[in-house]
């Protein structure tokens, strides 16, 4: 039987370990990298102190990484889950920008748009700047006004 055409290539596979806390994200990560021949290809930020890191490589290796990740992520603090998907559908490749071996970086916005966004998306959008100067709590704490002003400065 033929492979379906909408998987990735053979022997691919997508590796994620998710964690609670930063400290616990690093240390899994670390370990998947030293231990197999695998890409981060980025961590994502799904809820405050939940930390995603995605991993691709050849299946055994990002399996084998993914083993490593947790079990050093599991001595300094909580793994919440931690999964292997051989040969994933294409679709998911796309969608999570695979393909590219940066972080994705925010999305130009027009001045418009981002008039129209919520507070919540603002502060979203400006964490994702990574600043030093406007993060954590000054974020937190910011109005609408002034995450407007900064992020039309970073534009």
């Amino acid at each position: 039987m033929a492979a379906p055409r909408n998987s990735s290539s053979e022997g691919e596979a997508l590796g994620l370990l998710e964690t609670k806390g930063l400290v616990a994200a690093l240390e899994g990560t670390d370990a998947m990298l030293k231990a197999a021949r695998v890409r981060l290809i980025r961590q994502e930020r799904t809820v405050p102190a939940l930390i995603t890191s995605i991993i691709v490589g050849e299946t055994a290796a990002v399996s084998s990484a993914i083993d490593a990740g947790q079990a050093a992520a599991e001595r300094v603090g909580d793994v919440v889950s931690a999964h292997v998907i051989p040969r994933p559908a294409a679709d998911v490749i796309r969608d999570l920008a695979l393909n590219s071996t940066s972080p994705r970086a925010p999305s130009a916005v027009s001045a418009k748009d981002l008039a129209s966004m919520t507070v919540v998306e603002l502060r979203r959008r400006a964490r994702e700047r990574g600043d030093d100067k406007f993060s954590g709590r000054v974020i937190s704490k910011a109005s609408k006004g002034e995450l407007l002003s900064f992020l039309r400065g970073h534009g």
